[in-house]
């Protein structure tokens, strides 16, 4: 992998580093008192920058390997490679966390669809309480992955 895809992967890892430090506030208030529609916002686009990143990392290593996918349905075919063995058998994100990703995508899809005053908490509130935990294992899943591009 070369140089610029490394520091360009690097730079997305710190980028959602950075919108997890930014949005924990108003997480950790959310446990208590549920958010105002203006913070309900916020964080929805929080969620959906979160998930953006993750899908721009998956982007820059697929298009270093001349294979990134090209159908309607790119979102969800990239989403399906980044958990396929890649490199050393392994996918970039492990299979246990499918799930719970293809949540973050499918919230991606629906604030990107409808109007942001109609975001309602109760359909967010389980992506934001997972938001961090979800992240760490996934950072930690890329560190893995790339260990030994980065070598």
């Amino acid at each position: 992998m070369d140089k610029f895809i490394k520091e360009s992967i690097n730079s997305e890892i710190v980028k959602i580093n950075n919108l997890i430090i930014f949005i924990k506030p108003l997480v950790d208030l959310s446990k208590f008192i549920e958010p105002e529609q203006k913070e309900i916002i916020i964080i929805a686009m929080a969620i959906h920058s979160f998930y953006t990143g993750i899908e721009k990392i998956g982007l820059l290593y697929f298009e270093s390997i001349k294979n990134i996918p090209r159908d309607n349905q790119w979102h969800k075919a990239l989403l399906n490679k980044m958990f396929s063995e890649n490199h050393n058998n392994i996918g970039l994100i492990r299979q246990g966390l499918r799930e719970n990703i293809e949540n973050y995508l499918a919230f991606r899809h629906l604030v990107r669809n409808l109007y942001c005053t109609d975001l309602k908490w109760d359909k967010m509130k389980i992506l934001v309480e997972n938001l961090e935990d979800t992240w760490e294992m996934i950072k930690s899943d890329f560190e893995h992955f790339f260990k030994g591009e980065y070598q």
